[in-house]
């Protein structure tokens, strides 16, 4: 029996995807009468930035600075489709619309002006998406946390899907494609799961604390936000070898950045770049899994006894 084609297909249009990837504006969003200067679109995404996100999504994506890059509509489509093979397709939109998304666009702005200009810019570019699938009589709608696309009229009832859990399962099983990365030759591949195994684990713990990742794609200030959460701060009353351990993630962390930031398959070539080997990749790729490791260990420990 044939698969069912998912109706999010129809979000494949040309027109739709450029106005999620922030292409597309519908004016200056006023309140009483007044400009804000706020654009009414979706947050703009970048060329990289829309290869980060797909490989949060599993879909291994290179943005190439040095010619070739496809155009940005182009990425999300792709994304898009690997999202629908997976049946993420609904967890995919309600990224593009999360409030977390919005933080650079509405930053310095008041609490109520960020709530109200959030509410209304959701609001306006679903209108405008459903203005396209008006004429085949479907419609994008949101169902409790979900997004769904539909008949015009019809009800979908949607079974809220499981929220990802990040375990030392997943931790092994990100660091073991990374390391099959390492065995194919592909060293910055591998030193970019580094970087996303300990992005992820800092937002997962952030989340279960109710707390909302401060910078998106700013894994230092995220881990500082942990630090400062779990209470991880050096302490002049605790062992010097536990500091000393501290201390050292730090400077691990550190390290992975700066090398992800001058050498991995996010950047293309510079003057700067660094050449990565075999050795050097396996190191990146073991300090990042115990470092996770250690971060999720603190949290669940923390959510037992709360207590570090």
């Amino acid at each position: 029996m044939a698969q069912t084609k998912s109706k999010f297909e129809l979000l494949r249009d040309k027109h739709i995807l450029t106005i999620l990837d922030g292409d597309m504006d519908f004016g200056s969003l006023e309140i009483d009468g007044i400009d804000t200067g706020i654009t009414i679109s979706m947050p703009y995404l970048s060329g990289p930035m829309l290869c980060n996100i797909s490989n949060k999504f599993g879909l291994s994506v290179t943005y190439s600075r040095s010619g070739g890059a496809q155009s940005r509509w182009v990425y999300l489509d792709d994304l898009l489709v690997h999202c629908i093979k997976n049946n993420n397709e609904s967890n995919l939109i309600s990224f593009l619309f999360s409030k977390a998304q919005f933080v650079d666009k509405l930053r310095g702005q008041s609490p109520k002006i960020i709530e109200f200009a959030y509410s209304h810019i959701v609001s306006k570019v679903i209108t405008e998406i459903n203005s396209i699938l008006y004429f085949g009589g479907n419609e994008l709608a949101k169902v409790g946390t979900a997004f769904v696309v539909r008949k015009i009229g019809t009800t979908v009832t949607v079974i809220a899907p499981s929220v990802k859990i990040i375990d030392r399962s997943y931790i092994t099983s990100l660091s073991e494609r990374a390391m099959k990365d390492i065995s194919e030759g592909n060293y910055d591949s591998a030193v970019t799961k580094s970087r996303t195994l300990l992005e992820e684990v800092f937002c997962y713990v952030l989340e279960r604390k109710g707390e909302l990742p401060s910078e998106s794609g700013d894994i230092r200030k995220l881990y500082n936000q942990v630090k400062l959460l779990s209470n991880m701060h050096q302490n002049k009353d605790m062992d010097k070898r536990i500091n000393g351990l501290l201390s050292g993630l730090e400077k691990i962390l550190s390290a992975i950045i700066e090398m992800r930031n001058k050498a991995s398959d996010s950047h293309g070539v510079g003057v700067r770049r660094i050449n990565i080997l075999d050795h050097h990749a396996r190191l990146f790729v073991n300090a990042a899994m115990t470092m996770a490791d250690f971060i999720l260990a603190v949290c669940e420990k923390q959510t037992k006894n709360n207590f570090l």
